[in-house]
């Protein structure tokens, strides 16, 4: 966050508020008086998923030339949703700074819209357990080439096993 001022105050804080919002477009019945009947028309209904004001400073002096670079990094929740946006439909990520200050309002910057990613799935890692079995190996009495005593058939020649 980047804070520049040109005049002096006390700021009780310095945050930034983030916040999710879903949009859908739904088709509702109204009574209109002009017409004299239910009509139905289409409104955005909104619903905020997720909402957070996270402090990043608290009281401050803020004077006239002040300038100051604040990092900071925000954990968004894991069943956040990510950023989407449709004709009927739209999930948007937002962020504000804000410096709070006593008796007037707030000191608010322009709120920037954010893209938010569907986190990549984490590999499932499955547990393989091998077995080894001792396979043992016999000679063929026809042509001497080993095969598994479990073979009826000699793999080399096609004789059949005898005893």
């Amino acid at each position: 966050m980047n804070i520049s001022s040109e005049e002096d105050f006390e700021a009780t804080d310095i945050r930034c508020e983030i916040s999710c919002v879903e949009s859908a477009k739904k088709t509702k019945r109204e009574y209109d008086k002009e017409k004299g009947r239910e009509v139905e028309r289409e409104v955005w209904e909104s619903v905020t998923l997720y909402s957070a004001k996270p402090t990043l400073r608290g009281a401050t002096k803020i004077y006239r030339g002040y300038r100051e670079e604040i990092p900071f990094s925000i954990g968004l929740p894991p069943t956040g949703r990510p950023t989407y946006k449709s004709i009927n439909n739209n999930v948007v990520w937002s962020i504000k700074g804000v410096i709070g200050v006593d008796g007037r309002p707030d000191v608010v910057s322009r709120t920037i819209e954010i893209q938010v990613a569907q986190p990549s799935p984490t590999p499932v890692v499955k547990e393989v357990i091998i077995k080894e079995k001792e396979v043992v190996m016999i000679p063929c009495k026809y042509c001497g080439t080993l095969m598994p005593q479990t073979e009826t058939v000699c793999p080399h020649c096609g004789a059949r096993r005898t005893g």
